[in-house]
């Protein structure tokens, strides 16, 4: 059954993935336009302007709830590398419980917010407000369940070793030449 869900999780990874390039690929094109009509044809068009920071923000906070995996995101952990195992568990426990509170206190101000902002819409596309923020709310329960999920395999005691990081990894990780520890 676990080996169905890791599939599963997969297959829904690559999909986040594909939604990722497809707003990519269409804010390019949005660029492309944006400079034709100003450069070539000297008539600047506000659309494409909006649709480019528009799939940006999207593109952001899309990628950062659904891509981007626990292993790739860029942390200054020079502490955390070099202390024991057992005070990496409680750093994790603390920082998740930290990020969960943060995130869980501001999400009904943040659903709020969005919801009030039907009342007005983009300058050049007429796009609700509320359509386009809404991403943030998407994001930001992404993250709830993230850390909800880290702190969970941090106090079962799996998180000294991310499950998401290859064996040799871990190996590299805790016996490299530079580690001075016993």
């Amino acid at each position: 059954m676990t080996d169905r869900i890791r599939q599963v999780g997969l297959w829904l990874h690559r999909r986040a993935e594909n939604i990722a390039a497809l707003m990519l690929a269409v804010m390019f094109g949005a660029f492309i336009v944006q400079v034709a009509f100003r450069y070539l044809l000297n008539f600047p068009i506000g659309g494409a302007s909006e649709l480019t920071i528009i799939m940006w923000l999207w593109i952001v906070l899309w990628g950062a709830a659904f891509v981007v995996r626990e292993r790739d995101e860029i942390r200054f952990d020079i502490i955390y590398s070099a202390v024991s195992p057992k005070v990496r568990r409680g750093m994790t426990v603390v920082a998740a419980l930290v990020l969960l509170f943060l995130y869980g206190i501001s999400l009904p101000a943040t659903w709020d917010f969005v919801t009030f902002m039907k009342i007005q819409k983009s300058s050049y596309l007429d796009i609700r407000f509320d359509w386009l923020f809404s991403m943030y709310v998407i994001f930001a329960v992404a993250v709830l369940m993230r850390y909800l999920w880290i702190l969970v395999t941090a106090v079962r005691g799996k998180s000294g070793k991310h499950e998401f990081l290859p064996k040799e990894a871990h190996e590299t990780i805790e016996h490299s030449e530079t580690d001075t520890r016993p």
